[in-house]
């Protein structure tokens, strides 16, 4: 492990959507949360799909930071802030997020 990668943050959240599975409100809310990969700091951007049945979560978003200073921008970013205001909020059923460094 280098110096530098001590200081990367990886930010993940697990979460379950209040749309029927497969609809197209559903891919609507996936579609529009992959357009946060584009938001400047943003690295190795995924969106996941569950496969086991080891948790309740059925999706995922994974992305890096290689400060976290730019994770903290993201965080404040306006694209963030409307995303989670206009869509996490009312159509997230429940989550977990995992924010970890090294």
């Amino acid at each position: 492990m280098t110096p530098s990668n001590l200081t990367r943050t990886y930010h993940s959240v697990f979460f379950t959507l209040k749309h029927p599975k497969g609809s197209p409100s559903e891919q609507a809310f996936l579609a529009t949360a992959k357009k946060l990969a584009a938001i400047p700091g943003v690295e190795k951007f995924e969106c996941l799909k569950q496969t086991s049945k080891q948790n309740k979560f059925e999706f995922g978003l994974s992305m890096e930071f290689a400060t976290q200073q730019l994770y903290n921008t993201y965080n404040n970013h306006p694209a963030h802030v409307a995303f989670i205001q206009n869509h996490w909020l009312k159509e997230v059923e429940d989550f977990l997020e995992i924010d970890t460094r090294y």
